[in-house]
């Protein structure tokens, strides 16, 4: 009873230090509803932004040639576009990109069709076993499918399975960084020690020690949702960012170690405009700003920046990241929502609100 009470008393607080900015965003969403334009809908598409209906939850950013690759295969089974794509795909962040995103595919895809959804990825296997490209979407596509449901009695038999065909990939791919890339995923899954972790990630390092998607890969086994904790990811990321060369996305990486690590109840009402968030969000400002506009992971990082922004109700930074991204959502911290689109639309709504208010934005782009 006594807990109870307690569990109570927290709820209430919550509730008390989160109304006045939940009231301020809620007036400032309801503005969209004025006027004869009609609606939220309308004043998206005086943005320039598209109705929810047109925004694609598998890619953070477009890439045209990865999605016609995806939709051919779903739509004949034919791998062979996905094949070529790959065996041209030479920059590493991009290639990790379409790797995870295939794999993706084919796991939704038998998610939805037990036992026939994704065939293309097995014909892929079966009838080209050399193909380096097969074999790095075949490990990533295990690793995404053991990692759906830790609790399967099968997990460690997929996770193995998916070891083995991370040293096949290198094999066939030696200098290729993904696959090594997946083994940081399968080690996680594993619940590997941190010394057998470290020794990964050192392999990874010593090939690509600017990349930007090994770091998240890696970020994620130093969280204390998994096998860190909070200083530990903190003091991974914060390394990267001091190693960061020019044009990197690496000072960005604290952002999302502060993402991993914020407080499921938020009791604080200026958390967000805390020194700690404040600091992360601008130096993730500070990567977006310089790296490269075709960086493949860029988007990951601007969709994050949405998040955050709107949360520090910086409305007019947050449309600025939104003009850039708007479309594609397939990111964190949307894809953690059960509804990724509504989580984002939302977000969208608030910040179009609040911006008209508080007007244009004068610090970062």
């Amino acid at each position: 009873m006594e807990f109870l009470l307690i569990l109570l008393a927290v709820v209430a607080i919550a509730a008390v230090a989160a109304g006045p900015a939940l009231r301020r965003r809620r007036a400032r969403a309801e503005l969209l509803g004025a006027g004869p334009a009609g609606g939220p809908g309308a004043a998206a598409a005086a943005h320039g932004f598209l109705p929810p209906e047109q925004l694609d939850v598998r890619l953070p950013g477009p890439d045209p040639e990865l999605l016609s690759a995806v939709d051919e295969a779903r739509r004949s089974q034919d791998w062979k576009p996905a094949a070529e794509l790959l065996s041209r795909t030479h920059d590493a962040e991009q290639r990790w990109q379409r790797v995870q995103t295939l794999a993706g595919a084919a796991v939704r895809e038998l998610a939805e069709a037990p036992g026939t959804g994704g065939l293309w990825l097995r014909h892929w296997r079966v009838v080209a076993p050399e193909d380096a490209g097969g074999a790095a979407v075949q490990a990533e596509f295990l690793v995404q499918q053991a990692l759906r449901d830790p609790s399967s009695k099968d997990y460690r038999m997929i996770l193995e399975e998916a070891r083995t065909v991370c040293t096949e990939a290198a094999r066939l791919a030696p200098e290729d960084v993904v696959p090594l890339i997946v083994e940081l995923g399968v080690a996680r899954g594993m619940g590997a020690a941190e010394a057998e972790f470290q020794s990964v990630w050192e392999r990874v390092a010593s090939r690509a020690p600017q990349h930007m998607g090994a770091h998240l890969a890696a970020l994620r086994y130093w969280s204390a949702k998994w096998h860190g904790s909070r200083e530990q990811a903190d003091a991974f990321a914060q390394r990267a960012a001091a190693s960061a060369a020019k044009g990197s996305l690496l000072p960005a990486l604290p952002l999302f170690a502060v993402h991993d690590h914020l407080p499921d109840v938020n009791l604080v009402q200026g958390l967000y405009r805390s020194e700690v968030v404040t600091r992360a969000v601008e130096a993730a400002q500070f990567a977006a700003l310089h790296a490269p506009s075709d960086h493949p992971v860029l988007p990951h990082v601007r969709h994050l920046l949405v998040w955050f922004l709107v949360n520090a109700e910086r409305y007019p930074e947050a449309l600025e990241q939104l003009r850039r991204v708007d479309g594609h959502i397939g990111a964190v911290p949307w894809s953690y929502e059960a509804d990724p689109v509504a989580a984002y639309t939302a977000y969208r709504a608030v910040a179009m609100a609040g911006g008209e208010s508080q007007g244009p934005a004068n610090r970062w782009l």
